[in-house]
């Protein structure tokens, strides 16, 4: 308000009274904008690196676990006849190779677990032992094949003692010596099943123990109650 008791308008903002934007307060804004860009730069690019460097670490543990892989299967091969020159890469091959390497870390550790698997089939073929193909069956059918014999061996004994003697003292001693054989049958079939059936010598083999058991079992129960029935018969 005037000397006189008139009032004076404000001025309006942004008009031509507004004060200038100060040049320290913009700089500072433009300082905090480009500060934090910079640092999500940073970030990303540390984030990149430790991921490379992850997949270059697994990718070196993964080529000495392949390398070491490889050499007994090359040995293996050569004692088996294999030419040493089929046991080198072919120029097509490295050239393949060294293409798949130009994606970086990541790519030449899928490689390489590619190899890993490659050469666990290779150890599968290699390093079977007996029956390579049973041993790829179900466990209880391909085991069947060593129990189920095992397990009829000293009841046909006893069967034949039976049939050639009758009820008699024979018959007696085959009944007693037999009852023990189930489980001198199963020892021998679960040992069996290990020698016959395992892949690699590190693997494990299902030997299917409970069913083992009730195999050589059977047989035996199902004998003796014949036997003792004839003895008590005759």
């Amino acid at each position: 308000m005037s000397e006189t008791g008139t009032a004076v308008p404000a001025p309006r903002s942004g008009g031509p009274l507004a004060d200038p934007p100060d040049p320290a307060t913009a700089a500072w804004a433009d300082y905090v904008a480009a500060a934090r860009q910079l640092d999500g730069v940073r970030r990303a690019a540390t984030t990149a690196a430790g991921e490379q460097a992850r997949s270059v670490q697994a990718a070196r543990e993964e080529l000495t676990v392949v390398r070491a892989r490889l050499a007994p299967q090359q040995a293996r091969l050569r004692e088996l006849g294999v030419p040493a020159i089929s046991l080198q890469p072919t120029p097509p091959e490295l050239t393949e190779a060294a293409r798949s390497m130009v994606g970086g870390p990541a790519a030449v550790l899928t490689a390489l677990q590619a190899a890993r698997r490659w050469a666990d089939a290779a150890d599968d073929t290699l390093a079977a032992r007996g029956l390579p193909r049973l041993a790829r069956w179900p466990s209880r059918p391909r085991n069947l094949l060593v129990y189920g014999p095992l397990a009829l061996v000293v009841p046909l004994i006893q069967l034949l003692v039976l049939l050639a003697t009758g009820a008699g003292a024979a018959s007696i001693v085959a009944l007693v010596v037999g009852l023990p054989m189930p489980a001198v049958a199963f020892m021998a079939g679960w040992l069996a099943v290990g020698r016959l059936f395992r892949p690699r010598p590190v693997d494990r083999v299902d030997r299917t123990p409970r069913f083992g058991a009730l195999v050589c079992l059977v047989p035996a129960v199902a004998t003796t109650a014949g036997i003792v029935l004839a003895m008590l018969a005759g």
